[in-house]
Formats: structure tokens, C-alpha cells, sequence
């Protein structure tokens, strides 16, 4: 009986480092292309859909929701959007943007899909590794990151005039002002997304 879980465990170990090796192997070969313009494997893409998923869920558990419904937070949150969001999440009648088609993978359109508060929260606090989603919880407290929340809860059901208006409305993104030479200039790619024209 020693003998034989003597036997497994040698043949366990000699699995793990001949798979470790292979691990190194793989890594320093170039073999895996991390080019944004290949799709994963789906191997790969499934372990790494998994465990963001997981991740999020697990670390969104505990956040104590907010009141979402005050008019006024929702304004705030649509300027906030307009200002940073709309290049890759898109808006009510927008087609595409410049960034979009070139980002893998592909972020979402949140004109089309509602987002649960408290992963919503999470995300846009701390963004996502190996992704194009910034960490926003470095320039916005948690107040204004509240406010893009309420107003995506809303988003989906919206026209693009509706957007348009709502935006037209919003207060300035002040959290992102740091002098002149950041504001969008009229007729430039921001600009467009602010007012949800888009391409």
C-alpha cells in the first residue's frame, strides 16, 4: 500500500513539473499571440470569461446600493457618460466609434444591455485588467461613480433623442477638469459622443 501512494504521488509531481516546463515553454516561445486583432482560443476565452465573471461577482457582493432614482443623479451620470463612455460603450443611435472596432474584447454596448447596480458600481471603480476599461475610481469618488450607475439603469430604455436631450441637460464633467487644453474641441470624436451622434 506505501508503495503504491509512494508511485502516485512521484508521478504526480513528475506531471506538475513536466506541465510547469511546458508552461514555461509555451510562455517564453512567443507561441501565445496576445495581437488584439486574434481572437482568443476558446479555451482560453472560456477560463478567461469565467474567472472575470467570478471575480466581479464575488467582489460586488457587499456594496450597499444607493437610491438610484433621483432625477438629478441621473443627470450627473449622463454627462459623466457622455464624457468618458460613449467611445467604446456607445450610445442610443450610434453606430460605431473610431476605438471600438480595434479593442478585443469587445466592450459592450450598454445602449443595449442593463447592467446590475452593484457589478456596474464595481467596475467602473476598479476596471478590468487585460481590457480597455480604466479604473475611474482613481479621478471619481464614489458619489459621481453612483451617478453613471442611476443613469445606466436607464440607458437601454432611452431613443437617441432622448440621449440627446438628457445630455444637453447634464452638468459639466468637472471631475475630469484639469484646464483648457483637456475640454473637447467642437466637431471632435468626444464632442460626437457627447451630443450622441456618433458615426
Amino acid at each position: 500500500m506505501k508503495a503504491q501512494v509512494w508511485t502516485i504521488g512521484i508521478t504526480l509531481a513528475v506531471g506538475a513539473i513536466v506541465a510547469g516546463l511546458a508552461g514555461v515553454a509555451v510562455v517564453y516561445s512567443g507561441t501565445f499571440n496576445v495581437a488584439a486583432d486574434v481572437p482568443h482560443s476558446w479555451p482560453v476565452l472560456a477560463l478567461m470569461n469565467t474567472v472575470r465573471e467570478r471575480s466581479i461577482e464575488v467582489r460586488a457582493r457587499g456594496i450597499q446600493v444607493p437610491g438610484l432614482e433621483d432625477p438629478q443623479l441621473v443627470l450627473k451620470g449622463a454627462g459623466q457618460y457622455a464624457a468618458m463612455c460613449t467611445a467604446c460603450h456607445l450610445a442610443p443611435g450610434m453606430g460605431n466609434s473610431e476605438i471600438r472596432p480595434g479593442l478585443y474584447p469587445r466592450p459592450q454596448n450598454l445602449s443595449k444591455v442593463r447592467v446590475a447596480p452593484r457589478k456596474a458600481f464595481w467596475i467602473i471603480k476598479h476596471g478590468l485588467k487585460m481590457s480597455a476599461m480604466p479604473a475611474w475610481g482613481g479621478s471619481h469618488d464614489d458619489a459621481t461613480i453612483w451617478s453613471m450607475v442611476a443613469f445606466l439603469q436607464k440607458l437601454p430604455d432611452m431613443t437617441p433623442e432622448q440621449y440627446r436631450e438628457v445630455v444637453a441637460k447634464a452638468p459639466p464633467d468637472d471631475d475630469m477638469d484639469m484646464g483648457a487644453s483637456t475640454r473637447p474641441e467642437a466637431g471632435s470624436s468626444t464632442d460626437a459622443g457627447r451630443r450622441g451622434t456618433g458615426r
